[in-house]
């Protein structure tokens, strides 16, 4: 059974503004003071007849404010009250960087979602509270250090989100641990607000007498199913453990996790590259037992500030090779230069493996078996250091279209995985393209398979970006060229071979927009001149069907 924690942070949205202008995150403005934590304060939301508080500080509590109360009253009770209006993408967003930061105690933790107030988070402890020495250790660390940012808290553990929720905010206990089992026992004696209930709901069973859990306990069910939502007993089945509760994770657990605390924060990018390193061993004997390999990785760096830095790095192949997930760990600090934003230092890492496929096992005594492989693996090392350097858009690929018309037939991709086929060829090679388009730096490589052998090609390799308009001179006007004028150069044709036809797609005829239908029909030819260059030419129009005075293109070369 799951270990629950519930973590609830009183006046969360207050703590939150006042923390944030503390570190000058707030628009200043000029006509507005700073606010003064020791005066009353209130955040007021927007709602039907006018401002309501939906948050107020303890000053304004002892003032006699209360939420959900009119901001017109609220300022007639208190006198000089400070306002403000509550921003709750804001609060929202600092809370899940807040439950990313707790991934530190467990990878699966989940922010409270509105329903359920939005001013604390989940987190599963289920494996992980050993590493703290028990689930008390744990939580009293975890107060311990929210309360160094300024977030006093209250925390329960239970089985259940429900009853861990529930004891969080209504047991008198600030921390507590409560053993398998006890649910039912220990909810007895809390209200029955504690079931997560819509304000409406609790109102009808306070008016009805049901004023603690323990009175619905017990009670035969038919009479609430009749009279309430199926809210109620859903979330008292919860509570109890007897309906399973699913909450989405800030982060998608991974699939294996290594996590490392420090004595001593450390700083600089050698010594993260040293402790990933680590933790990739301490994964690589896990994926080395399951017989399979890291496609996709996730570092995070835990700043002793509660500030966490996130690192995806993506592999071509899956891989166990340490040497080679610490050069790309290495390569994208250089990139996005994290350390130096390290505040005090990173007090944590974690090494997560977010993706993993199969390693097929393959013998690696003989040069014939093992020099495939070997090439593979150099050449996903080569695109991974690229993918790092570049940025993961920067290496593409050629992908096949299901269309005959040669500038619609392939397209540019990102480079995921590959086959053999898609080896980068030999240096000379004009199926390996790399090109600098302005500032852009990219390297596309084109699948091996897909292009025959320089003798029986009958598609260029070479496809320029737009085919460019030629003047030729044939026999006839729908006969081979003889000799054509191309970038201001004039080619003698010694041998040609064509013509092969392409017309537009049938669907294209009927099919919106105009531009798209409109390509005639064209004779492509295979043409040499008398040095041995070979260019790919068309005709543009059937003579006497569709033109009476056709067009010449140069649109590829060969090798």
């Amino acid at each position: 059974m799951s270990r629950i924690v519930s973590v609830w942070l009183p006046r969360w949205p207050i703590r939150r503004f006042l923390t944030a202008q503390a570190q000058g995150k707030i628009p200043s403005n000029t006509a507005e003071r700073p606010i003064d934590p020791e005066l009353p304060f209130v955040l007021a939301a927007t709602a039907a007849g006018g401002p309501r508080i939906a948050a107020l500080n303890e000053a304004a509590e002892a003032a006699g404010l209360a939420t959900g109360e009119s901001l017109a009253d609220a300022r007639a009770k208190a006198g000089f009250l400070q306002a403000r209006s509550l921003d709750a993408v804001a609060d929202a967003a600092a809370l899940n960087r807040l439950a990313l930061w707790a991934t530190r105690y467990t990878p699966t933790a989940s922010p409270w979602d509105e329903e359920n107030g939005a001013d604390g988070f989940f987190l599963d402890i289920e494996g992980s509270a050993h590493l703290f020495g028990g689930e008390e250790s744990l939580i009293a660390d975890l107060a311990w250090r929210l309360e160094n940012f300024g977030l006093p808290a209250r925390l329960a553990v239970a089985s259940t989100p429900g009853a861990a929720w529930a004891l969080a905010r209504f047991h008198h206990a600030r921390a507590l641990v409560l053993p398998s089992g006890e649910e039912a026992a220990a909810l007895k004696p809390l209200p029955v607000e504690a079931l997560r209930l819509k304000p409406e709901t609790s109102t009808m069973l306070r008016r009805l007498g049901f004023k603690s859990i323990g009175t619905l306990l017990g009670k035969p069910r038919a009479p609430f199913a009749a009279r309430f939502s199926a809210e109620l007993l859903r979330r008292l089945d919860q509570a109890l453990g007897r309906v399973e509760e699913p909450f989405v994770p800030v982060v998608a657990p991974p699939v294996y996790h290594s996590l490392r605390y420090l004595i001593e924060p450390v700083f600089t990018q050698g010594a993260v590259v040293a402790l990933a390193s680590r933790l990739m061993q301490n994964l690589g004997h896990v994926l080395a037992r399951d017989n399979v390999g890291a496609r996709a990785l996730k570092l995070s760096l835990y700043r002793v500030d509660g500030e966490v830095r996130t690192i995806d790095i993506a592999m071509t192949l899956p891989t166990r090779s340490i040497p080679h997930v610490t050069r790309m760990i290495e390569l994208k600090l250089e990139a996005l230069a994290t350390t130096e934003d390290a505040g005090f230092g990173f007090e944590a890492l974690g090494l997560a493996v977010t993706r993993t496929e199969p390693i097929p096992t393959r013998q690696g005594e003989f040069v014939s078996a093992a020099g495939n492989g070997d090439k593979l693996e150099h050449s996903a090392a080569l695109i991974d250091t690229l993918r790092q350097r570049l940025g993961p858009q920067s290496v593409r690929r050629f992908e096949a279209v299901e269309s005959h018309i040669p500038e619609r037939a392939e397209v540019l991709a990102p480079l995921t995985t590959f086959s053999t086929a898609a080896l980068p060829r030999e240096s000379g090679d004009p199926t390996l393209d790399s090109c600098l388009h302005g500032n852009e730096r990219k390297t596309d490589y084109r699948e091996a398979s897909a292009w025959p052998a320089p003798e029986q090609q009958t598609r260029p390799l070479l496809l320029l970006p737009r085919a460019e308009p030629t003047k030729v001179t044939a026999l006839v006007p729908d006969g081979p060229p003889r000799r054509f004028c191309w970038r201001g150069i004039t080619y003698d044709v010694a041998g040609a071979q064509g013509p092969e036809r392409i017309a537009d797609e049938w669907w294209r005829l009927t099919t919106p927009p105009q531009e798209e239908r409109d390509m005639m029909t064209r004779d492509y030819y295979l043409v040499e001149d008398a040095a041995g260059r070979r260019f790919w030419l068309f005709r543009e129009g059937l003579y006497e069907h569709e033109t009476v005075s056709a067009r010449w293109f140069v649109h590829g070369l060969f090798a």
